[in-house]
């Protein structure tokens, strides 16, 4: 019988293993809300009820996929992430919290909110509420939104060095943290790790906020970064080479203290799709973001032995050649329910050139709003068509969201371990 780890590596060379390999919380973009986390282990009598839950994510609220529930759902992947999260403070002394659905959850010490009078709920970087709050949860919800902190712009004053401030030369803490976290996640379990080791991400939307940072400078307004990336292009090209001259810096360190520990490298989270077609051309992809994912593919699969991922949500078709081209071996979430993206089509064109992580369930319409039937029906058929040669890692499109119905959870789960040994059917 295979290890995970062996599972994983040979459905990423594109062939087939004993069955199709699992991710649940590998990433912050493979993982599950905290809310459906509790229903899901509820559901399956791991905790007596009431028991918390660790929100692992702030920013997404996703929680903790622990070992016990790995197992049960039969999960290949586990993360290697940095100690920090979005709002710069450490997943570390755990506190007691209620989501606004009642949820009981564990956050870290640093998660330090305050209500405002409607009902809504500020976070603040580090933790630290002498600082202005870079995150909002709206009164009922159950995610946090990034507070848009943009200080005037002068033309005349404008640096690219404001928007470098987080891309900085790894620290030995946190250096040592991800050799500590390598090593034992390698030796005491037999699961594929996913790093994400962050500064690689060119242009991504949800980091250009700097929810982490107390006084963000430069480009910081959503709006205000694409228009950028047409009207001061020159600016932006610049904030990329230096972002990547510090990112293959500290990769070869990190590959220094991690070795060939790691399976899979999350390279970049940025979005290039949306639901009806891309919202940049494959010549602006070429011109202004593949020159900067090259450098670092490259340079991952000159030294080492890991695979590069690239996590793109919406319609992307018409990017994936260039994908390719970059040199990404991974595509992730798989967003089949946007416009262009028909499984069958994507797996035919492309299926022996990258591996498709996701695909697996549709989270916007079937998984939250189907029955369970609907779910299980829906993941045989892509696992039937993404699954063949290999090249194939299942995961839902995106993060499981709440309010999802544990029925269909459960539904899911149960599908991926009956239908997903080759060879299938």
């Amino acid at each position: 019988m295979l290890t995970s780890r062996e599972r994983v590596a040979l459905a990423l060379n594109h062939q087939e293993p004993d069955r199709v390999p699992l991710d649940l919380g590998g990433s912050g973009v493979t993982g599950m809300h905290v809310s459906s986390v509790y229903k899901l282990r509820q559901a399956l009598k791991l905790d007596p009820p009431g028991t918390p839950v660790k929100v692992v994510e702030p920013y997404q609220m996703l929680g903790e996929i622990k070992p016990d529930l790995m197992d049960a759902l039969g999960v290949d992947v586990v993360p290697l992430e940095s100690p920090r999260t979005m709002f710069g403070f450490r997943n570390e002394g755990w506190k007691p919290w209620t989501l606004f659905d009642g949820t009981p959850v564990l956050v870290p010490e640093g998660f330090n909110t305050d209500p405002e009078p409607n009902g809504d709920i500020l976070m603040y970087p580090e933790g630290d509420k002498s600082a202005p709050p870079s995150g909002r949860m709206p009164k009922g919800g159950f995610y946090f939104d990034a507070i848009i902190r943009q200080p005037p712009i002068d033309e005349e004053t404008l640096n690219p060095e404001d928007n470098m401030e987080e891309f900085v030369p790894i620290s030995d803490e946190d250096l040592e943290h991800f050799r500590r976290e390598a090593e034992r996640l390698y030796t005491e379990t037999d699961k594929a790790i996913f790093a994400n080791f962050g500064g690689t991400g060119f242009g991504d939307i949800a980091l250009v906020p700097a929810p982490w940072l107390k006084y963000p400078k430069g480009i910081r307004d959503v709006e205000e970064w694409y228009i950028s990336t047409v009207t001061r292009r020159d600016y932006v090209y610049q904030v990329f080479e230096r972002q990547c001259e510090v990112g293959l810096a500290n990769l070869e360190r990190l590959h220094q203290a991690v070795g060939e520990r790691v399976s899979v490298l999350f390279v970049t989270g940025t979005d290039f799709g949306m639901q009806h077609g891309p919202f940049i051309s494959p010549k602006t992809y070429r011109e202004l973001y593949m020159p900067f994912h090259k450098r670092i593919n490259e340079w991952v699969h000159e030294h080492t032995s890991w695979k590069t991922f690239i996590h793109s949500c919406g319609s992307v078709m018409a990017l994936i050649p260039d994908f390719i081209e970059a040199g990404f071996d991974v595509l992730n979430p798989v967003q089949t329910s946007a416009a262009d993206m028909d499984p069958a089509e994507l797996k035919k064109r492309f299926g022996d050139r990258i591996v498709f992580w996701g695909g697996g369930v549709d989270t916007q319409r079937t998984l939250p709003f189907g029955t369970p039937d609907d779910v299980r029906a829906e993941v045989r058929k892509r696992i039937r068509i993404f699954g063949r040669g290999g090249g194939f890692v299942f995961n839902t499109i995106h993060n499981v969201q709440a309010r999802v119905p544990v029925e269909n959870m459960l539904a899911l789960y149960e599908a991926v371990r009956e239908y997903g040994r080759y060879p299938l059917e």
